[in-house]
């Protein structure tokens, strides 16, 4: 079956799902026709027999064609296939959202909201300012929401705190508003030795998935970003990304504009057109390798303690971040 054919019944299959009903084949051909699809309802027919064979939909008697259970499946699926991407589109759309001006120290940032229980303050004391002073979370900065504060769509639940750490996207934001186009190629576990930046152990590319690569590698337990901090060796969630060779040195300059305002820079910075921990990089272009965000929570998944990550959240203003050495005192001041 050609591509073609396979989204036009991909689509009457939406169709009958966000309809919660059965629908004619005329209900279905309007349908299509509303969303730019020139066919018959003819040919709208010959598709949903096709569809019935295949036991994806069914047909009651006079009510019309509706999605099985197995077309629901099927649809699913698919879902994923037409999400692949997303991410890459999401960063790009992030980054354009960010207002964040590290002369003017002012403006939005991106920020990842992890979800702990307010039980386990003790173990977020204890476990994630050890991140942020050995230089393996995004900068110094942090946020701190109670229940019921919200970022983005994320609204904090009873019982629960919100953990926001700057997402690594905001080097992003502020190399464009510098004139730097930038490039997000993958985002990998980064294997740490004597504190210094090693290799790459496993990599996914931001362009073929639909999931955040480093909010997998950390809930599903791959890194070792508690022994990393104490010890100097262990695996972290990093990222990889390129700019033109031309603007290394005007990235250096952003680099410490940003640290000097408590927000991540680059782990490692390549040369023009250099490999940059074994990772090839093309003629032109300048490799850079950045600490994810989640890397400060990561400890807490790692002693087992329950929580809920959501990377590239939402926009905090610059101002409500606070040094991650003043994360006990504000946690003792939640409710």
């Amino acid at each position: 079956m050609s591509d073609r054919v396979e989204r036009k019944r991909l689509l009457m299959m939406k169709i009958l799902r966000e309809s919660g009903a059965p629908l004619s084949s005329q209900k279905i051909q309007e349908q299509l026709t509303a969303r730019g699809m020139d066919i018959s309802e003819r040919t709208v027919r010959f598709h949903l027999q096709a569809l019935d064979s295949k036991g994806l939909t069914g047909y009651k008697e006079k009510k019309g064609r509706f999605l099985t259970p197995k077309g629901l499946m099927e649809l699913a699926k698919a879902h994923v296939y037409d999400r692949v991407g997303f991410l890459s589109a999401k960063i790009d759309e992030m980054t354009y959202k960010m207002s964040f001006d590290p002369v003017l120290g002012e403006g939005s940032v991106l920020v990842n909201m992890s979800l702990v229980g307010k039980d386990q303050r003790d173990a977020v004391a204890a476990l994630v300012p050890p991140v942020f002073s050995s230089g393996l979370a995004n900068g110094q900065l942090m946020a701190l929401l109670d229940e019921g504060e919200q970022v983005g769509d994320q609204v904090i639940p009873a019982g629960k705190m919100g953990i926001g750490t700057v997402c690594s996207i905001t080097m992003n934001g502020a190399l464009i508003k510098a004139g730097i186009p930038v490039t997000s190629v993958f985002g990998g576990l980064l294997e740490i030795h004597d504190r210094a930046p090693d290799r790459f152990t496993a990599i996914i590319r931001y362009d073929g998935t639909s999931l955040d690569p480093l909010e997998v590698y950390i809930t599903s337990g791959m890194t070792r970003t508690g022994e990393a901090a104490r010890e100097g060796n262990g695996l972290i969630g990093a990222s990889f990304r390129e700019i033109p060779a031309s603007a290394r040195e005007l990235a250096l300059e952003t680099d410490a504009k940003l640290s000097s305002r408590g927000l991540g820079g680059f782990l490692k910075l390549g040369y023009p057109s250099q490999t940059l921990l074994d990772i090839p990089v093309g003629d032109g272009r300048t490799g850079m390798v950045v600490a994810g965000g989640l890397n400060a929570i990561a400890p807490l998944v790692e002693e087992g303690i329950p929580l809920e990550s959501k990377a590239l959240s939402g926009l905090v203003e610059y101002q409500k971040l606070f040094p991650s050495d003043e994360l006990s005192l504000r946690l003792s001041r939640l409710k």
